[in-house]
């Protein structure tokens, strides 16, 4: 019992590190081609019509839909043509067909204090046709935010699939000497620090309501709190009873699932938020514990290790049925599933010699796919909500953990923002 509680406790310290089972521990151009090597629809974007006072907003509107639009790389943009004209929208969409051009945006911004008021027009090139036109209105500070929930909008009427502008990264970071949680936008801009506890703050775990869950030691024991991001308060949640590690929150938002020392293991336990109750879901002589979700909510998928080294399980929640889906890694941990059900991406270490990479398994376990490798320790893997993207952290610039973003397959890593001190667990918003 004595060696099993120094394994606990080192895994408890790992904390500070990738997580409940973790030991201690350039940008790139984001190409322009779909996944089969074709080039994009191209949108045109020329500058934006303005009056007024709306020069620098008309800007800063346009610099973000712009930059939006090309991350998402459903299309490419240009904005060398001709002019958009609100009083003769159609004059010019001809010779922007000629430019091969499939659709154009075009914008407007007017200012009466202290509002602006933008308005954005999507033309099909070959029909000259409307497909798209919206205001928006806000104030200085509220620009960017309309521009990616614009950017968002205009994605999904174009191609019938959700945009991610509008999304955010959670993590926990310690430029303080303390972790604390902040959140950025899924660009790396609009850095805002959440907490101020003056501890160990990690886990941050978003919920579709906008609530962000996550561990603190505020009280002197591993609880969980809630952040309203509206109301702009935080409370407790689970408090007192030993260590509780939340894993992540259910999809409809009434449930999370955690690791809790309370009983004679670390086990894997729900916590019923209507109620408050507590039901435990494992119950084995092992470290249970990095639960998630699965987007139905009808299975888990969590780290044990019952078989010797930290390995990868899944858990089907109506009849507590369980198998591996990993069985040879030196040491696993933090697994997320996919927003479509179909893959799980976690941290694992093949040997004691190597460092942690990201890695995606099937749901069979069959199929396993490396998407980093040689490029410093990477850990704390998280889907963006389309699930085209994998946030995470990495020290492959000179030590220190930073918050990079890179495709599912593994491809186009690059820096979010670079941040004082180092950042831990990320988790995207839905």
């Amino acid at each position: 019992m004595k060696n099993f509680y120094s394994f606990f406790c080192a895994a408890l310290l790992g904390l500070c590190g990738a997580g409940l089972f973790a030991a201690p521990n350039t940008d790139v151009y984001i190409g322009i081609t779909s996944s089969g090597g074709k080039k994009l629809p191209l949108i045109a974007m020329p500058a934006f019509a303005r009056q007024g006072e709306a020069l620098a907003a008309a800007q800063e509107v346009y610099d973000t839909l712009r930059a939006d639009i090309l991350y998402g790389r459903y299309f490419d943009v240009s904005s060398d043509g001709p002019d958009y004209v609100p009083s003769n929208p159609k004059a010019d969409l001809a010779q922007w067909a000629k430019l091969r051009a499939n659709y154009l945006i075009g914008g407007e911004i007017t200012y009466a204090d202290p509002y602006y008021t933008i308005k954005l027009y999507v033309f099909d090139t070959a029909t000259q046709a409307p497909v798209f036109a919206k205001a928006f209105k806000g104030n200085k500070a509220s620009l960017r935010r309309l521009a990616h929930i614009a950017a968002d909008q205009i994605t999904q009427t174009l191609t019938g699939r959700r945009g991610i502008a509008d999304t955010k990264i959670a993590f926990s970071n310690n430029a303080t000497k303390h972790k604390e949680i902040y959140v950025v936008d899924y660009d790396g801009q609009n850095l805002k620090k959440l907490t101020n506890d003056r501890s160990i703050s990690l886990l941050p775990r978003w919920s579709r309501d906008g609530r962000i869950y996550y561990t603190t030691y505020r009280y002197k024991n591993p609880d969980i709190f809630a952040i309203d991001l509206k109301a702009g308060k935080i409370a407790p949640v689970v408090i007192r009873g030993g260590l509780s590690l939340i894993g992540g929150v259910s999809p409809d938002g009434k449930a999370l699932v955690f690791t809790s020392s309370k009983g004679s293991n670390p086990s894997v336990y729900i916590y019923n938020l209507e109620t408050g109750e507590k039901t435990q879901i494992t119950n084995r002589h092992s470290v249970d514990g990095s639960p998630s979700y699965s987007p139905d909510g009808k299975f888990i998928t969590f780290v044990s290790n019952r078989a010797g080294n930290p390995q990868i399980y899944v858990m089907e929640l109506a009849t507590r049925q369980t198998r591996p889906l990993t069985k040879t890694f030196n040491w696993s941990d933090s697994p997320q599933w996919s927003p479509t059900g179909e893959w799980i991406v976690f941290a694992g270490r093949e040997s004691p010699y190597h460092p942690f990479d990201i890695f995606l398994v099937d749901l069979t376990g069959t199929q396993l796919r490396r998407l980093t490798t040689d490029a410093g320790s990477n850990e704390d893997p998280t889907w963006s909500p389309d699930g085209r993207f994998i946030a995470f952290t990495s020290t492959r610039d000179g030590g220190k953990r930073k918050l990079y973003v890179m495709d599912a397959d593994g491809s186009a890593p690059h820096l979010v923002a670079d941040l004082p001190g180092d950042s831990f667990t990320p988790h995207w918003s839905f």
